[in-house]
């Protein structure tokens, strides 16, 4: 099921997965997703890797729609919300912390998530499997710059369109769609994680990374798998939500309005931003 009704009401879930947001980057849709996050009070949140891209971070460019962002998280977790941060490659930096847990708040290299009493989803980024991450990570370091500028040139193409009235395009999906090798890495990346899911005896298989949201269930023998990836909020705006018992892929009206770099929203000193002395005052938290 697709989600991709808003209201003025704020929706209860259950659970949330979001992953790929790439914080920091030209091509995050920070204000999008920060309507997203103010529009649902879940009960649980896992956070799928390159939620901060730590790869392309540059402390002279965090606009402030990237730092409400990253309040409104730290805002689940003082208000007791379970918040799981799972590794990406993006902030794989933040790998050397797997295993820390404060209190509500965890950093994990993978997860699982028990429902329905018999069914567990396993839950991971998904770079694990990518063959380039492995081999050539300064190939897909390379990759990831030169994604980041096809999205601002994406945005000027949009501009134009847009303008003459013909709607959203997104040139990285044409390529995807249209190259054969990046069709079948895309394949090869289900298949691979639904049968490691089914070799591990879990119903369902939860992954980022690939920036293609998606929930399909396939036969692995005599096993029913459900694969589910929660895309990204670059260009697709999708999150995964599970509540009532049912798994949903939502999806966010994008804004029409083309990018625009505003660098009077920058925060000059990203560091004294995210001091520990400001975040208390931020919060009005009085901790002696």
């Amino acid at each position: 099921m697709i989600l991709n009704q808003t209201t003025q009401n704020i929706r209860e879930v259950d659970l949330v997965v979001i992953s790929d947001t790439h914080l920091g980057t030209y091509g995050c849709q920070a204000k999008e997703l920060y309507r997203y996050l103010k529009s649902i009070n879940p009960k649980k949140i896992i956070l799928n890797g390159d939620i901060i891209d730590i790869w392309q971070f540059n402390k002279k460019y965090w606009p402030e729609s990237h730092m409400k962002v990253l309040k409104k998280i730290i805002s689940w977790v003082i208000e007791g919300k379970e918040v799981v941060y799972v590794t990406g490659n993006h902030d794989e930096m933040l790998r050397k912390f797997a295993g820390l847990k404060l209190n509500n708040f965890s950093i994990v290299n993978k997860t699982t998530f028990k429902f329905n009493q018999s069914q567990e989803a396993w839950i991971f980024h998904g770079d694990v499997f990518d063959i380039t991450m492995k081999h050539s990570k300064w190939l897909a370091k390379l990759g990831a710059k030169g994604y980041d500028l096809l999205i601002l040139i994406n945005s000027i193409v949009n501009w134009f369109s847009i303008k003459l009235g013909r709607g959203r395009i997104s040139l990285s999906k044409k390529i995807k769609n249209s190259v054969k090798t990046a069709v079948k890495f895309i394949n090869n990346f289900e298949e691979t994680a639904i049968n490691i899911g089914a070799n591990n005896n879990y119903s369902h298989v939860i992954c980022g990374h690939i920036h293609q949201p998606i929930i399909k269930t396939i036969r692995v023998k005599d096993k029913i798998i459900t694969y589910l990836n929660s895309g990204d909020w670059i260009e697709n705006l999708t999150a995964l939500e599970f509540n009532n018992g049912e798994w949903s892929l939502y999806q966010h009206p994008h804004n029409d309005s083309v990018y625009n770099y505003n660098k009077s929203e920058e925060i000059d000193d990203l560091e004294a931003a995210l001091s520990y002395e400001n975040l208390l005052k931020e919060f009005n938290l009085n901790i002696s």
